[in-house]
């Protein structure tokens, strides 16, 4: 395996050959949109698809001559020289496959892969393994093995071998508001363990990281970071939005109609009709939720080709941009491109800054700094309140506006936010991407057509970004809130709490319709060893929404939330109520107050109060009835601030 040591270190070394091994790519995979109707703009990128085995060969055969090595690869992919299975000197460029294919004693591991078919001429070209959560089970993933045979035919027109291998992957939205939610966070531990398991198991010479949903793209960015194997993802692109009675809808829309019909306003036939009309097509939920976010900010730290985040999943274009991504792992692998090479300190302020442009998921904290501590690198929580200080909030999708992931791939997509941050100054243009050299380089094409989706600067829905992370007496370690989806009139907001000890009982109170105007909803033993798992909350936010309460009413939980909720709901209170913290001595009637303009969240109660409550709590003890591999992972699991890891 090779060593895992800091972007930083490497990455001056390995600049040049990343951008020589891209020569000639005139802009490929920079998905810059043009003209009013957002038609594709034209660029150098027809040219250059058809130049990547060549280019691919060229970087190889430059790498073999820096290291004084014969590589066997040639621009047609045949095996150049003879000798396939003899020592060659230092190695080979396909480094480590060949600890599974070269020499007399890999003779029966040969054996078993002439089973799978690899022929004499492959046998001697890089193993690239392809990551595919492909499911019957998931919306966002159903789709996958066309995405990937598109990667597949890419891989091998640079010449490589491309060997799939299954990863797993839960929907959050099925698994939402019962026990299966308490697995879709600790999931993401396990898609990482998978993709390191098989990489290392099979010496995988590079990875194209496949996933769509919300715990299998960061849990493939751990992966990627944790090996430090070069390695390109392809998201699976996101669903095109409903419609319903002419407007835009989603799955938020579902939710939120679901409250609707408990006050009554709607009626069964057009519960329905929401229903089948807010997901129609495959790919992950149209909004900007966890998914949409983790597959944007994958194309802004430099892991993903341009227009990763927005190309619908629908579009050809995506099929497209799956054979390019292919290709161009092996261009990434002749440059010896590595993720932590990729992902660095200015990885994280440029996703930071997106984040604070999008108005992304409040997950993305909890899975940027899972990647980072992957990736041995510290993540501050105040960051986010630096960066979303400097940093507009210029985009405005759903849940928070009316906008859609089709809207800002038409908009110009991500490419184009990223450009016009680069060009404010606010995003850090040199910060390395698989594209080839720079992030500054691989969107330099990229425009805006449309700003009333993507707005400029100075005509901003916030002067800050959309995420901020509270502190104070009941958040000592933070607490995040979505604020550019917050309502005006509760960005202050100071109530009475009612408290819940499970988001079940929440939800029950609040479909009696018992939560008054003004309230703040505390629930608490919600977090990442609490519930365990810290499960995910749509359906108590969408339910406030649906009544009309979401401009009334505030939501403080040790757990998270979807990131398709809108609202004053703020999400992974730390320390968490498992881990002694305040939020577990919260009583009815307490009074909390929330300043977000002021990045603050406190018990207004006396500390005398709080430190003779402290005393008399109980001892804190796991949830009963925990077991198999929640059982584990509670013993194993981090705070939320820390990205609820493994330790």
């Amino acid at each position: 395996m090779p060593a895992a040591g800091g972007g930083q270190s490497r990455a001056a070394g390995v600049a040049a050959t990343a951008a020589a091994a891209g020569a000639g790519r005139g802009g490929a995979g920079v998905r810059g949109r043009g003209g009013a109707t957002g038609a594709p703009r034209a660029s150098g990128a027809a040219a250059a698809r058809g130049s990547r085995p060549a280019a691919a060969a060229a970087a190889l055969s430059r790498l073999a001559d820096r290291f004084g090595y014969h590589s066997g690869f040639s621009a047609g992919g045949a095996r150049g020289g003879a000798g396939r299975n003899q020592p060659r000197g230092k190695g080979v460029v396909t480094v480590r496959s060949h600890e599974i294919k070269h020499g007399v004693a890999r003779a029966p591991h040969r054996a078993l892969l002439r089973a799978l078919g690899i022929s004499d001429a492959e046998m001697d070209r890089p193993f690239v393994g392809i990551a595919n959560s492909f499911s019957e089970v998931v919306p966002g993933h159903i789709h996958l093995r066309t995405v990937v045979d598109a990667v597949k035919a890419g891989v091998r027109s640079a010449g490589g071998v491309p060997m799939e291998f299954g990863v797993m992957g839960i929907c959050d939205g099925i698994a939402m508001n019962h026990h299966g939610m308490n697995y879709s966070l600790p999931s993401r531990e396990l898609v990482a363990d998978t993709v390191e398991s098989m990489t290392i198991a099979h010496a995988f010479d590079a990875l194209v990281l496949v996933p769509c949903c919300d715990k299998i793209v960061p849990g493939m960015l751990m992966a990627a970071m944790r090996l430090n194997v070069p390695a390109v993802m392809v998201g699976g692109g996101a669903m095109l939005a409903g419609r319903h009675e002419g407007r835009a809808i989603d799955l938020s829309s579902v939710f939120e109609a679901v409250g609707r019909h408990q006050a009554g306003e709607i009626d069964d036939e057009a519960l329905k009709a929401i229903e089948c009309g807010a997901c129609p097509t495959c790919g992950s939920c149209s909004g900007m939720f966890t998914a949409n976010s983790m597959n944007c900010l994958a194309e802004v730290i430099g892991m993903a080709l341009p227009g990763n985040g927005t190309i619908p999943a629908v579009y050809s274009e995506r099929l497209r941009f799956a054979k390019d991504s292919g290709a161009k792992v092996m261009e990434v692998l002749a440059a010896d491109l590595r993720p932590r090479d990729i992902f660095t300190e200015a990885s994280i302020e440029n996703a930071l800054a997106a984040d604070a442009s999008l108005g992304c998921s409040t997950n993305t904290v909890l899975h940027l700094a899972a990647i980072a501590t992957e990736a041995g690198l510290e993540f501050d929580l105040r960051r986010i309140n630096d960066v979303a200080a400097r940093v507009p909030h210029i985009c405005r999708l759903a849940p928070a506006g009316e906008h859609h992931m089709e809207d800002l791939y038409h908009a110009g997509g991500v490419q184009a936010v990223m450009k016009r941050l680069i060009d404010a100054g606010l995003m850090d243009g040199s910060a390395l991407s698989v594209a080839g050299g720079t992030v500054g380089e691989a969107v330099a094409g990229a425009r805006v057509v449309d700003d009333d989706v993507i707005r400029p600067l100075e005509r901003a829905y916030h002067a800050t970004g959309g995420l901020a992370v509270l502190f104070g007496n009941l958040a000592p370690h933070g607490a995040v809130v979505k604020e550019g989806a917050v309502d005006e009139s509760m960005l202050r907001h100071s109530g009475p709490a009612r408290v819940f000890d499970s988001e079940r009982d929440a939800v029950a109170a609040i479909a009696e319709g018992v939560i008054a105007a003004g309230s703040v909803v505390v629930i608490r033993g919600e977090g990442p060893k609490g519930a365990p798992g810290m499960p995910e909350m749509l359906s108590a936010t969408s339910m406030l929404a649906g009544q009309g309460l979401d401009k009334d009413v505030a939501l403080v939980t040790d757990g998270r939330f979807s990131g398709a909720t809108r609202g004053a709901a703020i999400g992974h209170v730390a320390p968490e109520a498992a881990a002694g913290g305040l939020i577990g001595l919260v009583l009815e009637g307490d009074t909390i107050s929330i300043d977000i303009p002021a990045r603050t969240l406190t018990l207004d109660v006396p500390e005398d109060e709080i430190a003779r409550r402290r005393a008399a709590q109980p001892p804190i003890t796991p949830r009963e009835g925990v077991t198999g591999y929640l059982a584990r992972y509670v013993k194993l699991v981090s705070g939320a601030e820390k990205g609820a890891v493994l330790q």
